[in-house]
């Protein structure tokens, strides 16, 4: 009676056994049906006073993220006061309002285990704050009074002040950081975008100068909120009607910082004693409003920013061992890009490097893409951008920005498609269009061993120093 099961279970091991000898198939050779992915939808809803709101009902827990985002940002900046923005962003979350101290609003939300933050970006402002779902009045209650009364009480100014200047201080002790704000310096010469904080303008910033920021930037229809998580639309757009639906100022702030334009390419170089160097080499750009955003998306991803199978990585460091870090980076705004190919690498081997950065940046125009090569590009841009929408609060922050970019409504939605259609010939035209040497500002920060190699194989190079 047990000949059957024995032998069944004898027939299995046997084939498992079998199996095990038998060579797996790579990742890439694996087929499977073809993923239909349509992003979900938030819903828009726009306020009588002006503010655009966006809301993601998710009822799994009873959690909610309400996200303010705010026309600002680093950019607008004056002269001479570089980090108002950020000072004022600090000091608004630490500063208090005209009903709560600072320190009552960090008390309060601790007794709620609320998370408030804010930021300053280039050109944005970011107000978060997460509670759960029965602390919901509470917590707007603090989060509008932040955005329209806040204090600035002048302790907490000093306080951040005092921390900012030793932020710069120690930045000096940081080649990385150093290189990428020094390089953005002279890649965004002669616009707001390349001016940054320093001690002399942070000491220059004023109580009265966060107040008149604030009044300038903060208003109801330069305002977009985002609310996700454990409410429906409705509950949404009534609660925060009730803490901010009153407030009805209105103004228009429409000084718009200016495009940055392309520079002469030349070599930068910042001298620091150190036994590495960093080079980054970098040009202009398409937007992400434009059509050859697409096609460069992709070419970045093969030359360097597609990590162990691309080409910078490929040849710089697999074959050659000559860098512990190289890639490329493609950063989008609205109206322009900036594509940066990057290596950091010992001294000795500066130029070596920086020739080959150079050389494939340059193959970019001529070598062939194949078809294997291309796939694999676009499979994983498209792979990746699925896992942007992992959360509710970022499926409506995504949508939120969209519009801010002022984006076509479709953006998120033809994606996909737009990375999938891409054709060799299309890099090679984006590759001529935008990465031409003339046009390349490559900054170095090394010592003088590493100026002594590049200054003796590339001719014309000028000494910076930095600016903190």
């Amino acid at each position: 009676m047990f000949l059957l099961p024995l032998c069944m279970l004898y027939g299995a091991t046997a084939y498992a056994a079998e199996r095990r000898h038998l060579p797996l198939p790579k990742p890439d050779e694996l087929k499977y049906h073809p993923i239909h992915f349509a992003p979900p939808q938030a819903e828009r809803v726009l306020l009588d006073n002006g503010t655009i709101l966006y809301v993601f009902e998710d009822n799994e827990l009873p959690l909610l993220n309400i996200s303010a985002v705010i026309r600002t940002g680093s950019n607008y900046d004056p002269v001479g006061k570089e980090g108002l923005a950020e000072l004022t962003g600090a000091v608004m979350r630490t500063g208090g309002t005209d009903a709560l101290s600072g320190n009552a609003v960090d008390e309060a939300l601790d007794f709620f285990a609320g998370s408030l933050h804010i930021s300053m970006n280039r050109d944005s402002g970011l107000i978060n704050l997460s509670i759960l779902k029965k602390d919901l009045d509470e917590g707007l209650n603090i989060f509008s009074q932040i955005i329209r009364k806040p204090a600035f009480e002048e302790n907490k100014l000093k306080l951040a002040t005092d921390l900012k200047i030793e932020e710069l201080r120690r930045i000096a002790d940081d080649p990385k950081k150093l290189a990428f704000r020094e390089f953005k310096r002279l890649l965004f010469q002669n616009n707001p975008a390349g001016r940054f904080p320093s001690t002399s303008s942070v000491k220059n910033i004023k109580r009265d100068d966060l107040i008149e920021f604030h009044r300038r930037f903060f208003y109801p229809e330069n305002i977009m909120i985002s609310v996700t998580g454990d409410i429906s639309k409705e509950e949404a757009v009534a609660k925060i009607n009730q803490y901010l639906g009153s407030w009805n100022e209105s103004r228009k702030y429409n000084v718009v910082p200016p495009i940055p334009v392309k520079q002469k390419g030349h070599i930068y170089f910042l001298s620091k004693n150190t036994p590495q160097s960093i080079i980054i080499c970098a040009n202009f750009a398409p937007g992400k409003k434009e059509p050859d955003a697409y096609p460069f998306e992709v070419l970045d991803f093969i030359v360097g920013s597609g990590g162990f199978k691309s080409r910078i990585f490929q040849e710089i460091r697999n074959s050659r061992g000559l860098a512990y870090s190289t890639g490329s980076f493609y950063t989008k705004r609205s109206e322009y890009g900036v594509f940066g190919a990057y290596a950091m690498t010992k001294s000795e081997s500066t130029a070596k490097v920086l020739s080959l950065l150079r050389s494939i940046v340059e193959d970019a125009k001529t070598k062939s893409v194949d078809k294997k090569e291309l796939d694999w590009a676009t499979k994983s841009i498209n792979n990746n951008f699925v896992f942007s929408f992992q959360s509710a609060d970022q499926i409506a922050r995504q949508q939120l920005m969209i519009e801010y970019d002022k984006l076509p409504p479709d953006y998120l939605a033809t994606y996909r498609d737009k990375i999938a259609n891409v054709q060799p010939e299309e890099l090679r035209r984006v590759a001529m269009k935008y990465l031409s040497p003339d046009e390349t500002v490559t900054f170095i920060l090394g010592n003088e061993s590493a100026y002594n190699q590049v200054i003796t194989t590339f001719g014309n190079v000028s000494r910076i120093e930095d600016k903190l």
